[in-house]
């Protein structure tokens, strides 16, 4: 499962939203990720060409099997990083920051220990 850091973005964004708001719309994943809405439009059209989003006649968003279980890793990540940066004594909205750039890079050996380790 080889996929750009960016598509991670926005699938992770898709599940987030679908999680608050139950619908997602493209005008909230601008909103959610700080970008424009012809960026969104294009990352939109390039993850459905791949398989991981479906867009009905509405242009509400809902992930697909292979992209839910991307957004699920990459979300799991982003929560087990944070918390773990929270118990080091880094302030919330930092940890959520700081881990939203580790997510992407840390390698699985190291993201494993930080998991064992927060579970012990």
């Amino acid at each position: 499962m080889n996929i750009h850091e960016s598509a991670e973005d926005y699938l992770e964004a898709i599940l987030m939203l679908q999680e608050e708001k139950g619908y997602v719309r493209s005008v909230d994943i601008a909103a959610r990720l700080a970008v424009t809405k012809p960026s969104v439009s294009f990352a939109m059209k390039r993850l459905r060409e791949n398989g991981y989003i479906l867009m009905d006649e509405e242009n509400l968003i809902t992930l697909t099997e292979s992209g839910a279980a991307i957004a699920q890793r990459v979300y799991g990540r982003h929560k087990v990083l944070s918390s773990f940066l929270e118990q080091l004594g880094v302030s919330p909205k930092t940890a959520r920051e700081d881990a939203c750039k580790i997510e992407h890079d840390i390698s699985e050996e190291t993201f494993d220990i930080i998991k064992r380790r927060l579970q012990a």
